[in-house]
């Protein structure tokens, strides 16, 4: 495993939890646009007779009765907000709560941090409650999808928060 970086800490759970409050605003809004994309689109589909309206003479009815428009929009609307964490955390260490914090994510030992390990981070964090492991485990800090992903949550100074001073960190 590598060591944690000497002059930065693992975040507490206090500061995750704000990080997290600030990204669940981001993924809604993340999540609005991208289902107002999808809702034009079915639109457009429906009123120039590509899609089937099903005998709704409305789209908004359509969308509210028929099970397999919602199904299409609920999966792309999270297709996106997981897309939203896994960009982030693979292109950079950070989504805009954790940058707004000052935490950032690295890894525990020599594998590179790919989308497969971040996915395997978004599953376990079961949506935010395998940070409550931070609480239990005040010690080292650590969640139950960093134990899992062989990650960790550093807690970066005003300096060390910006992309330049990155590389540094990584050595």
């Amino acid at each position: 495993m590598k060591p944690t970086h000497k002059k930065n800490s693992r975040a507490g759970f206090i500061r995750r939890l704000a990080a997290m409050i600030y990204d669940i605003l981001v993924a809604v809004a993340v999540g609005m646009c991208a289902a107002m994309v999808m809702l034009l689109t079915m639109l457009l589909l429906v009123e120039n007779n590509v899609l089937n309206d099903q005998g709704y003479e409305h789209f908004s009815d359509l969308i509210q009765h028929s099970l397999s428009y919602q199904i299409i929009l609920q999966v792309w609307v999270a297709l996106w907000v997981l897309g939203f964490f896994l960009w982030f955390w693979r292109n950079g260490g950070q989504t805009i709560g954790m940058r707004a914090w000052r935490l950032r994510l690295f890894s525990t030992n020599d594998q590179p941090f790919g989308y497969r390990r971040a996915f395997l981070r978004l599953i376990f964090s079961f949506g935010g409650i395998g940070t409550l492991l931070v609480l239990i485990d005040y010690k080292s800090k650590q969640s139950l999808q960093d134990r899992i992903a062989n990650t960790e949550i550093l807690t970066l100074s005003k300096e060390d928060n910006h992309h330049a001073a990155w590389k540094g960190l990584q050595d």
